[in-house]
């Protein structure tokens, strides 16, 4: 029998709140947290705003702040997130532990801190258009921080997380676009229950708010430019969505070995029940669009989970508010759970906090968590105009109080990589 694998410990850094009881509090309580892009002047980009995470004190939350004065955005909302899961779960604090049978997952992505800085050397080292390569060399090697080349690589983050934790045991990043926090929480489960590990801080960080990410996104014609009112900007699932409002984060769970968990006495917020992965195979940035590749992992997070769709009492869903994926992820839900998809309430997050990218899918899982705990369920706000594409039952703007057992969280990212998680009260 494989390992049960259950969740003692959350933790989050959001643009709706930098702890997860703010981040709860602000999803029942419909609040939004997109604004005008304060990180950089986007006066001259087609899309003005985000949702940015605002007052955050890292150094109040994390000990010895100073040694990571040059980490990227990224790491500093990992690390700030994995400080409130270890906390919370309080594994460090067992006479049991075993450093070598702990260790990290992510789903990390950039998080520049000196984006602007290393553009402006660029600046400077250009003439007619050009690059002096040797004159840029020189002013990089005398103007940055050495360390500076080293925090630009996606594991920075998973690498700081062992550092500070003390997690001797498997140490990974995968960064599969949106689906990525989820992957890795997926992949985290598997670990523990081939018993490579007993404990795994999993999760994913992400910051793209800066002029290559918005510019590269506007290319694409993938984010909003509703402008005139960035708040309502993001409305999945309505027939008048036109593209996502880009975030920034991190979200970080403690996953546990049932028995490791029970032996000390753990408070448990529910259970990773079931994982499915899949690759639609089909263009980088378009999903497949009868929805292929995400049925086919929904269906197989059900078969992982040994629970039929009728148990399924919520979907999170990926939900991002452009055209294409929410139209097909609704032919998903329908395509894994059948005429269950129906009567299954359905919500998006990120009508409130924009879309985190590759944190997004372990902060939606957090999501999960605390609607089977507290028995309600977050909305989907800024729905106005019913889409006669998207027929589900998307819990429009407001919460609804809903027992539920197990809840279905989608995770679908660029370059076609999709991620079903099931997430399940504990059952002993």
């Amino acid at each position: 029998m494989k390992r049960r694998v259950v969740v003692t410990g959350v933790g989050a850094v959001t643009p709706i709140g930098n702890d997860v009881r703010t981040v709860w509090e602000s999803q029942l309580a419909c609040r939004n947290g997109v604004g005008p892009i304060t990180h950089f002047d986007a006066s001259e980009f087609p899309t003005k705003f985000a949702a940015e995470v605002r007052d955050y004190d890292f150094a109040a939350r994390i000990p010895d702040a100073d040694r990571f004065v040059n980490a990227g955005r990224n790491s500093r909302f990992a690390l700030g997130a994995a400080m409130e899961a270890v906390t919370d779960s309080g594994f460090q604090d067992s006479p049991s532990f075993n450093p070598a049978r702990f260790g990290v997952y992510l789903g990390a992505g950039e998080g520049q801190q000196h984006f602007l800085q290393f553009m402006s050397l660029v600046a400077e080292a250009s003439r007619n258009g050009e690059v002096d390569v040797r004159n840029f060399t020189e002013s990089f090697i005398c103007r940055m921080n050495p360390q500076y080349e080293f925090e630009l690589e996606p594991n920075m983050p998973a690498a700081h997380l062992s550092s500070v934790f003390n997690a001797q045991g498997p140490n990974l990043n995968c960064l599969t676009a949106c689906a990525a926090s989820s992957q890795a929480i997926g992949e985290a489960t598997e670990i523990i229950r081939r018993g490579d590990a007993d404990l795994m801080l999993s999760g994913g960080a992400h910051s793209m708010i800066h002029p290559f990410g918005v510019s590269g996104f506007n290319l694409l014609t993938a984010l909003s430019e509703r402008n005139d009112s960035p708040q309502t900007a993001s409305r999945p699932f309505d027939l008048n969505r036109n593209g996502f409002v880009l975030g920034e984060g991190a979200g970080m769970l403690i996953l546990e070995e049932l028995e490791h968990a029970k032996a000390r006495g753990a408070k448990i917020y529910g259970e990773i029940r079931g994982y499915g992965s899949t690759a639609d195979a089909y263009r980088i940035t378009d999903i497949h669009p009868e929805g292929r590749g995400a049925i086919a992992c929904i269906k197989m997070a059900l078969a992982d989970a040994e629970i039929n769709q009728e148990q399924i009492g919520y979907v999170n869903a990926h939900g991002t508010s452009t055209r294409v994926n929410d139209q097909v992820e609704t032919l998903a839900i329908k395509g894994g759970l059948g005429e269950h998809a129906y009567r299954t309430p359905v919500s998006s997050v990120k009508s409130m906090m924009g879309h985190l990218i590759a944190a997004a899918g372990a902060v939606e899982a957090i999501t999960c968590l605390l609607a089977i705990r507290d028995g309600v369920l977050p909305p989907t706000i800024n729905y106005e105009t019913p889409d006669p594409d998207c027929d589900l039952d998307y819990i429009p703007n407001q919460p609804r109080e809903s027992k539920i057992s197990a809840a279905l969280s989608n995770s679908f990212g660029f370059g076609g990589q999709n991620v079903a998680l099931i997430i399940s009260a504990f059952e002993d």
